[in-house]
């Protein structure tokens, strides 16, 4: 057994504002600088990779913390505020055991006991068909309490999920209520099958497509148009033995191109997937995807001509400096009929340096016009003034912009000169507001109170803050989340 650690490692993702927060609870009315519209009605659920213990395994990265959900209900112009851990196998063991013994990020060889189901269910928090999941792409979701944030136990869809694994980023048909999801190494770690599948408003399993791969690498986010599904395929590469020999399980293949896996979403069997290829990159988040008037498909993601995540280097530990890194909202048009799997370059859509792209998801899967996104300014932020509570680990974003696709401008909102922004999420004015009519949410880092706001943007002046929420406790640095419509989901009174 290794030696248990009583404290964090003096490391950049865990100092800072990265330092963990382990906190559980409520809080009720909080602060609010401006006003929240009292039509909004809902809650913003999302996840942080928080650790509840010291990791015993050396540089652990920052997001092999264990799952920690936020709810922020939002209701009659008032918020409030609850947090809890998920309690998965891992978390229930370590508390038992009060020492870390879970190892490296998905390297199941590294850990000190073994478990049955490895997963931190730290990545995405969604709801679906009365049941509040959270995810982690390596593993089945949890089911939580949407209420209580409880945790009810992982979730295989009534017996029905075939695969070991579950996208952390399953898309959602508006027209069907349907949900599509897949799983990569879905037959365990190493291997290079796909298990794709699309599930119905009322939670049953319509199609099973079973794949293989051209390479075991990472497929984090994907993307689903009204006839087909595209998995791209990230340069970051598995390989056993590396994990068996205490490896870690991703390594950048600079050799390796940017795949496109093209399959049908219906009717479709394992060979109809067609593998597009372009040249060495890495593809981010997805924003949407459609088909256009000539039925080819439109595929609008971020991309990077490097290795996003540096901190899993090349095989000779060469990585990228992280300030180097640069993501791009691009579009892709793919001829899924086309024999000829060479893709031509993307039209840049965005030149910014980007990531983390929401859109109005009234407008999934179709023709859409507007996408909401974090950016970077490199003169917005004072860094020699916030550097001593950055803490690292992470791409910085210090803007939220609005995108047009049809006029091609740019709206930025700048939160303040010592403030990073994380993921937002888009909240429709009413159900039947035109596309992009409503408000943006986001939490957003505050570096001199070392404290977290949520910051609520009225799309028609994107600019200037309609509220700022002003949160009693300092959470760090997220990965995603979602809106859930009060009329959609059970809550008790605030």
């Amino acid at each position: 057994m290794p030696e248990s650690n009583s404290v964090f490692p003096d490391r950049p993702q865990f100092s800072g504002f990265m330092r963990p927060c382990r906190v559980e609870g409520e809080a009720f009315n909080l602060e609010v600088l401006g006003q929240v519209p009292k039509e909004i009605d809902g809650v913003f659920y999302r996840v942080m990779p928080d650790p509840q213990l010291p990791p015993f395994i050396e540089d652990d990265p920052w997001f092999n913390g264990d799952g920690n959900i936020t709810a922020f209900r939002i209701k009659d112009g008032k918020v409030t505020f609850k947090q809890r851990y998920v309690r998965t196998e891992k978390f229930i063991r370590e508390r038992e055991a009060q020492r870390a013994l879970l190892g490296k990020y998905r390297n199941k060889f590294t850990d000190a006991v073994e478990f049955k189901i490895r997963s931190t269910a730290n990545t995405n928090i969604i709801y679906f068909n009365g049941q509040l999941l959270a995810l982690k792409e390596d593993a089945p979701p949890y089911a939580l309490d949407p209420d209580t944030l409880e945790t009810k136990g992982l979730y295989d869809f009534d017996g029905q999920l075939p695969s070991l694994t579950f996208t952390a980023h399953p898309k959602f048909d508006p027209k069907t209520g349907d949900m599509v999801c897949f799983g990569y190494e879905a037959r365990g770690d190493g291997t290079p099958d796909v298990c794709y599948f699309n599930i119905s408003s009322e939670g049953k399993f319509t199609e099973v497509v079973w794949l293989v791969a051209p390479v075991v690498a990472m497929i984090h986010d994907f993307a689903v148009t009204e006839n087909w599904v595209v998995f791209p395929i990230i340069p970051q590469v598995c390989d056993i033995d590396r994990m068996k020999q205490g490896g870690e399980h991703w390594q950048w293949s600079p050799e390796t191109p940017l795949y496109l896996g093209v399959l049908p979403r219906h009717g479709a069997k394992g060979n109809d997937v067609k593998w597009f290829h372009y040249k060495n990159s890495f593809p981010g988040h997805t924003a949407n995807a459609y088909e256009d008037e000539n039925n080819n498909l439109v595929i609008d993601l971020g991309l990077s001509d490097k290795n996003v995540f540096f901190w899993w280097p090349d095989s000779e530990g060469n990585a990228p400096e992280p300030s180097s890194v640069h993501s791009t909202l691009v579009r892709f048009t793919v001829n899924p009929r086309s024999e000829d799997l060479k893709l031509d370059a993307p039209k840049v859509l965005q030149s910014d340096n980007s990531e983390f792209y929401r859109i109005d998801d009234r407008f999934a899967t179709c023709h859409y016009r507007h996408s909401f996104f974090d950016m970077m300014d490199p003169c917005g932020t004072d860094f020699p003034r916030i550097a001593p509570n950055l803490g690292g680990g992470y791409p910085l974003y210090n803007c939220l912009a609005h995108f047009d696709n049809i006029t091609g401008k740019t709206e930025v909102y700048r939160p303040g000169r010592t403030h990073m922004v994380q993921e937002p999420v888009f909240i429709p004015r009413k159900e039947s507001a035109a596309e992009g009519d409503g408000y943006v949410l986001a939490l957003v880092n505050n570096y001199e109170t070392m404290s977290s706001e949520l910051h609520l943007l009225d799309t028609t002046s994107f600019s200037q803050a309609q509220a700022k929420i002003l949160l009693p406790v300092r959470l760090r640095q997220g990965l995603h989340g979602s809106w859930v419509d009060g009329t959609e989901v059970p809550l008790s009174a605030p």
